[in-house]
């Protein structure tokens, strides 16, 4: 696999035959003994991952040659050299949602791209890419990982609500589509953490909260909210809060509940 746009994007870019998780193995690379070695905004890449993880501990299948799984270091600063606060580190899997759905709008023009909450991309309303982020140890950086369905054919999609690029009469469907997308997702996440961070980590001033409130196609619907524990939620999506956090409006008494995190279904009502 030859990726020379995103090399020249990436810090630094490993691109691995075959691995388990690419999470996994950035993690492990960035907290090793050879941490210093990979900086800021490192990248691991492979077009057959074999243990990919989602939310909510599912198992991602990835078919070999047809995906991308990507993952990338961010160590974040703020202006004058001091680590981003922890509180903070909840907005950038949300940049890393906005930067995808920014990333592959213009490959598929002629269709809608847009973002469920927190960071599923979809295409017309079907997945295409799903992401993960995952904490180092140190809790001073983070791995964000992302999968990127991209020659799926239409039999072999793992859910009837997912899809793949190549279905989605993408500009120039070549060899060159995996380098172009990640180059793209690369380059936006590099710019929307940029700005977040120059502003202090304040998303609205950084324009991110406008952005993700802008992309976001779980905003006006109708919801139900699987929880990390178990519960279930149902209600309205009203808004977004300053924390990135999902507010929705209880079904069954009205209260407005902020979720931080949950795995969100859109409810169609005839």
């Amino acid at each position: 696999m030859q990726l020379p746009l995103s090399a020249a994007v990436a810090a630094r870019l490993e691109i691995l035959e075959e691995c388990g998780s690419t999470n996994t193995e950035l993690v492990a690379r960035a907290s090793g003994a050879d941490a210093g070695n990979w900086p800021d905004f490192s990248v691991v890449v492979t077009g057959s991952q074999t243990e990919g993880r989602g939310r909510l501990g599912r198992v991602w299948m990835a078919p070999p040659g047809q995906t991308l799984a990507i993952s990338v270091l961010l160590r974040p600063c703020l202006p004058a050299g001091e680590p981003l606060e922890i509180d903070h580190y909840g907005w950038l899997p949300l940049i890393a949602g906005i930067a995808m759905t920014q990333a592959i709008a213009p490959l598929v023009p002629s269709h809608s791209v847009r973002l469920k909450w927190p960071n599923d991309v979809q295409i017309d309303g079907r997945k295409v890419s799903g992401l993960l982020a995952e904490l180092l140890p140190s809790g001073r950086a983070v791995v964000l990982g992302a999968g990127l369905n991209l020659t799926i054919p239409l039999a072999e999609l793992p859910t009837l609500t997912s899809t793949s690029l190549a279905l989605n009469d993408p500009i120039g469907l070549d060899a060159d589509l995996a380098d172009r997308a990640l180059a793209g997702y690369l380059i936006e996440l590099g710019r929307l953490s940029a700005d977040f961070l120059r502003f202090g980590a304040d998303p609205e001033s950084s324009g991110i909260g406008g952005q993700l409130r802008a992309l976001c196609s779980t905003l006006g619907s109708q919801v139900r909210v699987l929880l990390p524990g178990g519960d279930e939620l149902l209600g309205a999506a009203i808004g977004i809060d300053g924390s990135g956090r999902l507010s929705v409006k209880k079904s069954s008494d009205g209260r407005v509940v902020a979720v931080a995190a949950g795995d969100v279904t859109h409810l169609r009502y005839e």
